[in-house]
């Protein structure tokens, strides 16, 4: 009978911390979005959906595996926050402070990041895809080129362009963003535009002495200066099939 009442005693005891722990969660959760101060707060999977979040001051606050998605933090302190696993799918990061947060495994996929500070910040399994504003600093030409890739690939040829382009920025001698920025431009119809990226990758890879890659160009080329080639034919080849060999050649550009 003992052991009876002090199971239950124990269990009531359990109860009741769990329910203190969910009211102080609550709590910080009001004073975030009634004050938009919550320094070192303890967020830790708090649900934020779409809050308005601007100019929040977040600094050192526990986020982890927060749900942030599509909520508005542009303007936002997150420095030193931990925001490890976290969900900030379409958020609005624009002008936001993350120096030194630990964003290793969040989901930044679609979000906004112009003039973002990520310095000194973890990055470690952060998704970028389709995220606008990537700062240059935090990402290698090789992984501009892939998001580039990945974007080409579900059709999104306008974000692909703008991957290529920071691609080239980092990396001006970098033949295989121009060739895979002029598919994605001929498959936009800028057919102009997709020859110039093609002979300038085509004159990249002969002075790196990669035939396939040359040929792949010139065959590419001839391919835009055919007639029917001012219109993108229905039943389209994909990003990678688009002329012969040129999938392998845009594969041999990514970082893994």
């Amino acid at each position: 009978m003992k052991k009876q009442i002090l199971a239950t005693a124990v269990f009531f005891t359990t109860i009741g911390l769990a329910t203190i722990a969910q009211a102080a969660s609550f709590e910080q959760v009001r004073q975030l979005l009634s004050t938009k101060e919550c320094e070192n707060c303890n967020l830790s999977n708090a649900g934020l959906v779409m809050a308005d979040l601007s100019g929040a001051n977040l600094r050192g606050a526990n986020l982890t595996n927060a749900n942030l998605s599509r909520a508005n933090l542009s303007g936002a302190d997150l420095s030193g926050a931990n925001l490890s696993g976290a969900g900030l799918f379409g958020v609005n990061l624009s002008q936001a402070n993350l120096t030194g947060a630990n964003l290793m495994g969040a989901d930044l996929r679609s979000t906004f990041l112009t003039n973002t500070e990520f310095n000194g910040a973890v990055l470690n399994g952060v998704n970028f895809q389709g995220a606008v504003g990537i700062p240059m600093q935090i990402a290698t030409p090789e992984e501009f080129y892939a998001l580039g890739v990945a974007e080409a690939q579900k059709g999104n040829h306008k974000q692909a362009i703008s991957y290529f382009d920071q691609a080239i920025a980092a990396q001006p001698e970098y033949p295989g963003a121009y060739l895979a920025r002029g598919v994605a431009r001929y498959q936009m119809l800028d057919r102009k535009g997709a020859f110039e990226d093609a002979q300038i990758a085509e004159k990249m890879f002969t002075a790196q002495e990669n035939q396939i890659g040359m040929e792949t160009a010139q065959a590419f080329m001839e391919e835009l200066q055919t007639p029917y080639s001012n219109e993108v034919r229905a039943g389209k080849p994909s990003f990678f099939d688009f002329v012969g060999s040129l999938g392998s050649v845009l594969l041999q550009f990514l970082p893994f």
